[in-house]
């Protein structure tokens, strides 16, 4: 009796005791995860201190002239550094706030990849990025009281983000030094190549430019060219006045075609007169007199920055911890398409609902890859070729049929004879597609550019593609 008494004592003590040291552990683990947090959370409050701070200083230098080179890099180091902590409290801010009140699901991980990353070394890493791109901050904002003040207030404020040209203030700020100058005391007329790839609003900046107050007031005359027309252009064209003349290059230009009408600006012009070349050519930079702006894609924080504004508006991300975290995501997707980014933000403003978004979500990513493994590309890249892309899944009709999108197709049909219709018509998803049609998108920025491309269902006749159950948009959410 006494060995089976103290054989269940021993085993009732042994329990006991991997009871306490397994309770000892979980302590341990939650009170390491609750300090975890805590630092996170002071990293995130300096980082967006700072990036607050620094926030200021661009705005401010957005309003500003700035001829000094030196500034100029200074403050493109500061827009990138800003941009980077934006980027990082866009995504653990509000990953934070949702883990404070519920724990992540494995579902939700699943559907969003960016919750799994635990943050506490990408927000050091952007709270240092900061830091050093401030640390001779004051001598910046001395030397920049001394620059003259735009006319025009800076307009990165949300309410002006779809009227005017978001970022590029180093690159407007070249291309602005460079038609400022005075020319060389002989007859020599400037050439800037402004080059870059396609749809990054090489356009945009350079109507923005031309807008301006002091270019304005410095050329009697602004002509918009376009490459296609420099061999039959009018000399009438043409006063002898000061004169900037913006080309638009699409393919490559005979280098003798070029010289005459380089010749014929030179005799028909007055002096001072300047020639922006326009183009995704790297060859052309050939023409020019002086070294090229090159306008490259947005960075991804750049990208998401933009996003974040256009599609939440006014309203705060602190009250759409979720929203944020599914426009992060759907942002990283797009690959920074502008096209993209403007059609779907304005969509998803209209609607600051969570299912909504996760099904536009779900739906962009579906077409995605479904176009990765037809025709081995991102969306984006197709688009930007000009060539054919599968959106099947915006359609509720039939699958026996798919709808291939003809972006460089030739069409046989006149332009107005086709039902016309936006790429906000078929994202919502509840809108029969016809048969055949004309998508347009217009941008809202000068020189208002018009994308079209004409759209046909194909039937399916020996293996057609098997499609995944579909996502209805329901806007009534």
């Amino acid at each position: 009796m006494d060995i089976a008494l103290s054989a269940v004592t021993s085993e009732i003590i042994s329990r006991f005791a991997s009871f306490l040291i397994s309770k000892y552990r979980e302590h341990t683990c939650l009170t390491k995860k609750k300090r975890n947090l805590e630092s996170l959370r002071r990293l995130l409050l300096r980082v967006h201190c700072m990036a607050y701070m620094t926030h200021c200083v661009v705005e401010e230098a957005e309003g500003r002239y700035i001829t000094n080179s030196r500034m100029l890099l200074q403050l493109r180091m500061l827009m990138e550094a800003m941009y980077r902590g934006y980027d990082v409290l866009n995504t653990y801010g509000p990953l934070e706030q949702i883990r404070t009140h519920v724990e992540v699901s494995s579902s939700y991980t699943m559907a969003f990849p960016i919750v799994r990353r635990s943050g506490s070394k990408e927000v050091q890493t952007a709270l240092e990025t900061l830091e050093g791109a401030t640390t001779n901050i004051n001598e910046f904002i001395t030397l920049l009281t001394g620059c003259e003040r735009m006319f025009r207030s800076p307009y990165s404020c949300y309410l002006y983000m779809d009227n005017f040209m978001f970022g590029r203030q180093v690159e407007r700020q070249h291309v602005m030094n460079i038609l400022l100058q005075d020319n060389d005391p002989h007859r020599v007329l400037t050439v800037l190549p402004v080059i870059g790839g396609c749809r990054v609003g090489k356009k945009t900046l350079v109507w923005s430019v031309c807008s301006d107050e002091r270019i304005c007031s410095r050329f009697s005359s602004i002509i918009h060219v376009n490459g296609c027309e420099i061999q039959t252009i009018d000399h009438d064209s043409f006063s002898n006045v000061r004169t900037l003349v913006t080309v638009e290059i699409q393919s490559d230009v005979d280098d003798k075609e070029w010289y005459k009408f380089h010749s014929l600006l030179l005799t028909r012009t007055g002096k001072g007169s300047k020639v922006v070349i326009i183009s995704r050519l790297e060859k052309l930079a050939r023409f020019g007199t002086v070294n090229l702006v090159r306008i490259n894609t947005f960075s991804q924080e750049e990208y998401s920055y933009l996003f974040k504004v256009l599609a939440f508006g006014s309203s705060d991300l602190v009250h759409h911890p979720h929203l944020a975290l599914i426009g992060k995501e759907l942002a990283t997707m797009m690959k920074g398409s502008l096209v993209h980014l403007n059609v779907y933000s304005s969509m998803l403003r209209n609607n600051l609902n969570v299912p909504f978004w996760i099904r536009v979500l779900k739906l962009y990513r579906t077409m995605m890859e479904t176009n990765l493994s037809t025709f081995g590309e991102h969306l984006r890249a197709l688009l930007d070729k000009g060539s054919t892309v599968d959106i099947t899944e915006f359609s509720p009709s039939s699958s026996s049929s798919r709808f291939m999108l003809l972006v460089g197709g030739k069409d046989s049909s006149r332009s107005g004879e086709l039902p016309r219709m936006t790429f906000g018509d078929i994202i919502a998803g509840y809108v029969v597609l016809p048969m055949k049609f004309e998508l347009v998108w217009e941008s809202r920025l000068p020189p208002y550019t018009v994308i079209s491309a004409t759209c046909v269902a194909e039937k399916h006749e020996h293996s057609p593609i098997p499609r995944k159950k579909r996502c209805r948009l329901d806007t009534s959410m």
